[in-house]
């Protein structure tokens, strides 16, 4: 349940890393308070947010079984642990 989580917490993060990046680019000071303006922060927070939405209805739409699908869970058979399935 983790990795979904810091996946989500990495995509947030994406326009964040880009600007700093294009601030890193033209040389006028990454951590200087005069280059993260609350205007940008606010975008850069709005773009975050419809991305992670974005991603979220993907995962949702995109992801999972098959429809009318059957998953068996995993069992033993003939001694041995067999995986579970979706047929």
């Amino acid at each position: 349940m983790i990795r979904p989580a810091l996946t989500e917490i990495g995509i947030f993060l994406i326009p964040f890393a880009v600007y700093a990046l294009f601030l890193l680019a033209t040389r006028s000071g990454l951590l200087t308070f005069s280059s993260w303006p609350a205007i940008i922060v606010g975008r850069l927070l709005l773009g975050s947010l419809l991305l992670v939405v974005l991603s979220l209805i993907l995962l949702a739409q995109f992801s999972g079984a098959p429809p009318n699908s059957t998953y068996f869970p995993a069992h033993l058979e003939n001694g041995r642990l067999v995986p579970g399935v979706e047929k």
